[in-house]
C-alpha cells in the first residue's frame, strides 16, 4: 500500500472527512482491520485565509509548498491538497515535488465524464467559481461546460463557506438557499452540480435533492484509495 500525504487544515472541518473516507475506502477494498497509511500536515488556516483575500497567492504557495515537501520527506508517495481553492497554487507545488499530486479537479472531471455529464454547475468559494484555475481546467482539459451562479448568489455561497461551514456552523436556512441556487443552475442547463468546496458536503445532501451532486471531498478520497492500492 502506498503512503498518502494529506495537506489539510483548509479547513480542518473538511480534512477530518478525508481521513474517515480514505480509511473507510481501504477497509472496504481490503476488509478486516485494514486502514490507510496516511501522513497529515494540517496547516493553520487563519494566515492562509488572510493571504487569499489579500490576493497574495505567492504567499500561500510558499506555505503550502513547504508543507508538501515536509510530507514528501516524511515518506508520502502521493499528495492530496484537501481543498479545492488552494489548487490555485497546485502547479507550483507540483513542480517542487518528486511525487504525484492527485488533482481534485481532474478526479471530479473523470467522474463527470464517466457519467456522461457535459454541462455542470459549480459551487465553491468566489476564487473557485470566478477564477480560471479550476473551471478553466474542467473546460480545457475535459471539455466540460461549466456554469456558475449569478453575482449575488456567488457572494452568498462564498460567505457561507468562510463564515459558517469552515467553523462547523451548519444552518438549515443556508442549506435551503444553496438548494435554491442549485435549482437555478439546473434551470440554466446544468445536468449536475459540483460541490466544489470540500466543506459544502457538510451542508447539502444528495438525499434531500433530485439534482445530481458531485461531492469533491468524496471523489478525491476515492481517487486516493485507488492510488494507494494501485
Amino acid at each position: 500500500m502506498k503512503k498518502i500525504g494529506l495537506l489539510g487544515g483548509m479547513s480542518w472541518e473538511s480534512t477530518q472527512h478525508y481521513y474517515r473516507l480514505i480509511n473507510e475506502g481501504v477497509r472496504e477494498e481490503l476488509g478486516g482491520l485494514h486502514s490507510a497509511e496516511l501522513l497529515l500536515y494540517s496547516v493553520d488556516f487563519d494566515p492562509i485565509e488572510k493571504l487569499q483575500h489579500a490576493g497574495d497567492w505567492e504567499g500561500t504557495e510558499k506555505i503550502l509548498t513547504a508543507a508538501s515537501l515536509s510530507l514528501e520527506k516524511a515518506g508520502a508517495e502521493g499528495l492530496l491538497i484537501c481543498t479545492n481553492t488552494m489548487h490555485k497554487v497546485a502547479p507550483g507545488i507540483e513542480k517542487a515535488l518528486n511525487i504525484p499530486l492527485l488533482h481534485i479537479a481532474d478526479a471530479t472531471a473523470e467522474a463527470l465524464k464517466r457519467d456522461g455529464i457535459e454541462t455542470v454547475g459549480l459551487l465553491g468559494t468566489a476564487f473557485t467559481m470566478e477564477q480560471d484555475f479550476y473551471k478553466g481546467r474542467l473546460t480545457d482539459k475535459f471539455g466540460l461546460d461549466v456554469l456558475v451562479p449569478e453575482t449575488e448568489e456567488r457572494q452568498f455561497v462564498h460567505d457561507v463557506i468562510y463564515q459558517e461551514l469552515c467553523l462547523g456552523d451548519i444552518r438549515e436556512n443556508s442549506a435551503a438557499s444553496y438548494y435554491g441556487i442549485m435549482e437555478n443552475l439546473t434551470d440554466r442547463g446544468a445536468q449536475a452540480v459540483i460541490l466544489g468546496c470540500t466543506e459544502i458536503g457538510t451542508l447539502v445532501k444528495q438525499e434531500k435533492t433530485d439534482i445530481k451532486l458531485y461531492d469533491t471531498t468524496e471523489i478525491h478520497a476515492r481517487k486516493a484509495v485507488a492510488f494507494a492500492l494501485s
